[in-house]
Order: C-alpha cells, then structure tokens, then sequence
C-alpha cells in the first residue's frame, strides 16, 4: 500500500470534522442573530406600547436583559428591563423656553407574560424599580433662569485624573461646581430681550462659578448655593463685592418643580452625574403599565 493511499482517508476525514464545524458555527451565528433579531422586535413592540403614554412623545429605547431572549419571550421573564425616554417635558420654565428631560428606568426580574401580547395596558410585574430623571445644562439653566448655566461634577480633592475613562462619570451631591452669568442686584433681568449673558446685556453683571449641593425635600429638588467656586476644575472667577455675594449664591438656588419620573415614583434623592442632574427614586415589587408611564 502506497503512503498517499494511507494517508488519504485522514485527510478525507480532517475535511469532513472541518466541514461539520463551519456548519456548527454558521447555525450557531444564525440562530444568534435570530435571537437578536426577535429580541429587537420584541423590545420594538414594548417600546412602541410605552409611547401611549401622554408625556412620552418620542418611542423610548427598551433592552430586555438576559441571555437566549426566544426562551424566555413566551412566558415574558427577563432579568432586567431597561427602559429611557428622551425629550419628556417639564412644566415650570416660563418663558425661557421648553424645558425637557430623559425619564429612564430599570425594572428588575420583570415578568411581561407573553412579550408578544404586551401593549399600553398589560400588567408587568417588577421585583424592583429604579427611576432616574436626567437634567441636562441647558435645561436646568432654563429651570433656574440662567441662560449660560452649565453643571460641572468635580473630582473628589486630592483625586488626580479623577472622571477618567477607568472611573466612569463621577457622582456628587455636595460640590457641584455650576458656572454662568447673573445680573448684580438692581440689574433687569433682559435688556432690550437680551439675558445677562450675551455681549450686547450692558447692566452690571458677573459670570461666575459656584459651589452648590442638591438633595430632595417632599418629592422636589432643592439646588443650593453655599460658595464661590475655587478648586481646581476649570471655572469662572471674579472680584464680587461682599455685599452682592449673597444675592450672587441665591440667583444659583432654586427649588425645581415636580420633575417626571417613570410611573410617578416618587423622587427621593439627586445628585450631579458628569454635566447632568440627577433625580432618583426606588420602588419594591410592583406592578406597572406601559401607558403609566
């Protein structure tokens, strides 16, 4: 017997395994971009039932958590459900400007029922319920009437290099820096329509950057003013006369209105988080419906 005669059979044999593996794995990425594809279509039909809700006006982004989503669609148990509303509205800007926020929540160990079924008024069940509501610059500016008003969350003192990539966004509820323009006492508010912070506003006036906390009383936000800011985050300085100082910190407070949050869980403490006001509030086991909320 030649050696080519011998040695063609385990050639024959390593094709056939390397065929039968690029078969396993093409069925294995088929099955998982059906799963995938199915779980998005699902996530779709939530969202789109959240929608209903009277203060959602744009389709919300759902994730339903958990590996293998075919296997849990029929019976609608998920690990976790995350759920984040854009552009809700908040009422009490006057005539600044419409004031919005991003409502979102996470739901944990969820159970929809049949995740096909599910619209704006079938029940789901949580084991628990984390509401954020997410205040941006320029809305909370608006909320507090400064223009230019921009929310800033410094490292911790004595952090070097704190807020980056390793530590993810920073979170504080006392020293927040915020930074804009606001008239000195006896200055308009505008001048000929314009805010203390464009260049053509000529009464006396001082951008500035402040040091300020922020906590929850009977479900509303307080932001409090307690300091001219001087760390070492890039912020704005100025010479304020003592005797305008503490109208200066009270044009940085403010007690917000009631702020959206996701089924109307009550708020029950905030924080600054990167460029962004937060509003957080928890619930137990709880049952909710997508057009709630």
């Amino acid at each position: 017997m030649s050696t080519s005669a011998r040695i063609r059979p385990s050639r024959r044999a390593a094709q056939i395994a390397a065929i039968g593996a690029v078969v396993v794995v093409i069925m294995l990425v088929i099955a998982f971009l059906a799963d995938n594809l199915a779980a998005s279509r699902a996530e779709h039909r939530v969202a789109v039932a959240i929608e209903e809700s009277g203060r959602v006006d744009f389709e919300p982004e759902v994730n339903l958590g958990g590996l293998g989503f075919l296997t849990r669609a029929g019976d609608g148990r998920f690990p976790s459900m995350l759920v984040s509303a854009r552009g809700v509205t908040i009422t009490g800007c006057g005539d600044r400007g419409a004031c919005t926020a991003t409502v979102d929540a996470r739901l944990d160990d969820v159970t929809t029922g049949d995740v096909w079924d599910v619209d704006a008024t079938t029940p789901i069940r949580a084991a628990a319920i984390t509401a954020e509501t997410r205040i941006d610059s320029v809305n909370l500016g608006r909320l507090m009437g400064i223009t230019d008003l921009y929310i800033n969350t410094p490292a911790p003192e004595g952090k070097a290099g704190g807020g980056g990539p390793g530590d993810g966004l920073l979170e504080r509820t006392d020293g927040i820096m915020l930074s804009g323009t606001v008239p000195y006492p006896g200055s308009p508010e505008y001048e000929d329509g314009l805010p203390p912070s464009a260049s053509g506003y000529t009464a006396p006036k001082v951008q500035i950057s402040v040091s300020a906390k922020v906590f929850v009383v009977d479900g509303r936000v307080h932001v409090e003013a307690t300091g001219l800011y001087d760390g070492p985050e890039d912020h704005y300085s100025a010479d304020v006369p003592p005797e305008f100082r503490a109208h200066v910190l009270e044009r940085f407070s403010a007690t917000l209105p009631t702020l959206p949050m996701a089924w109307n869980i009550a708020a029950s403490n905030a924080l600054s988080r990167g460029s962004d006001l937060i509003v957080a509030g928890n619930n137990d086991e709880r049952i909710v419906k997508p057009i709630d909320y």
